[in-house]
C-alpha cells in the first residue's frame, strides 16, 4: 500500500512536470499543504523532503519551497549514483551512447588514478549522455581489472552499478571528487552539442569500495549550462 507521503509526493511532482508549478514558483506553505490535503505535518514535511532529494524544489527553514528548474542536470556531490538512477523520476528523455569500450595498460595517468603497476590493465570507457535528443556529458571512466576483470557491453549501455552490485556482489562505499572549469577541448566539441559554449564543467571522481579498494577513476564532462552542483551542508558549531 502505497504510504501518504508518497502519495502528495506523487500529486505534487505531477503538478511540477504538467507546469502548474513552474521553476522558481513557490509552492504553498506546510500549513495551506496539510489543509489542501487533508495530511498531517509529518506527512508534508516528508514529501516536501523528497521533492528536494530528487531535484525539484529548493527548500529553506522558515521559507516557501522554490520549483527548480529540472532542465539542469543535477548533480549529487554528497552521493555515490549512476546516471541512471539520477534521471530514474525524471520526464526528460534520456540515452546513452557507448562509444569506446576497451582493455589498456596502466600508462602514467592510470598508474597516478587507480594506482594501478605499468604491466596491469583496466577497463577504458567513453560515453555520450544525451538529455531530450541534446549530446550533453562525456563520461570517460577507467575501472582496475583487479576488482572488475570482466565488463560487459550491456552494462556499459545500462548501469554499470547495477552491475557491479548485484551481479558481481561489489559493495561500493565512497568517492572523491573534484569540479573545475576547463575550455572546451577540440574533441568537446566533436562529441557534444556545445552551441555556443566555449566552457565545459568538468568533474573528476575515484571511486572506492567499502574496504577502500579504489577501482574506478571517471572524468565527466559537461555542458555548463545543463550542469547544476547539489549538496547539502550543515554548519559545524564548536
Amino acid at each position: 500500500m502505497e504510504s501518504k507521503y508518497r502519495k502528495l509526493y506523487n500529486i505534487l511532482l505531477e503538478k511540477i512536470e504538467k507546469k502548474e508549478y513552474k521553476p522558481g514558483d513557490k509552492l504553498p506553505s506546510e500549513g495551506e499543504l496539510m489543509e489542501l490535503y487533508d495530511a498531517s505535518r509529518d506527512t508534508v514535511r516528508k514529501s516536501l523532503n523528497l521533492l528536494v532529494q530528487d531535484g525539484y524544489i529548493q527548500k529553506a527553514r522558515g521559507k516557501a519551497a522554490i520549483v527548480l528548474d529540472k532542465n539542469k542536470f543535477n548533480f549529487p556531490v554528497s552521493e555515490i549514483a549512476s546516471f541512471k538512477e539520477i534521471y530514474k523520476n525524471s520526464s526528460s528523455v534520456v540515452e546513452t551512447l557507448v562509444e569506446n569500450l576497451e582493455i589498456v595498460k596502466g600508462d602514467s595517468k592510470l598508474m597516478d588514478c587507480l594506482q594501478l603497476k605499468p604491466e596491469e590493465e583496466a577497463f577504458s570507457l567513453v560515453r555520450i549522455r544525451k538529455i531530450d535528443g541534446e549530446r550533453i556529458i562525456i563520461d570517460k571512466d577507467y575501472f582496475s581489472r583487479k576488482t572488475v576483470p570482466n565488463l560487459p557491453l550491456r552494462a556499459a549501455q545500462n548501469s554499470i552499478y547495477e552491475y557491479l552490485e548485484q551481479e558481481m556482489g561489489l559493495k561500493i562505499g565512497f568517492a572523491m571528487k573534484e569540479i573545475t572549469v576547463h575550455p572546451v577541448t577540440e574533441e568537446d566539441q566533436q562529441m557534444l552539442d556545445l552551441k555556443s559554449y566555449d566552457m565545459v564543467v568538468v568533474v573528476k571522481s575515484y571511486t572506492y569500495l567499502e574496504d577502500s579498494t579504489l577501482f574506478q577513476y571517471t572524468e565527466s564532462r559537461h555542458r555548463p549550462d545543463k550542469f547544476k552542483f547539489v549538496d547539502f551542508a550543515k554548519r559545524k558549531v564548536e
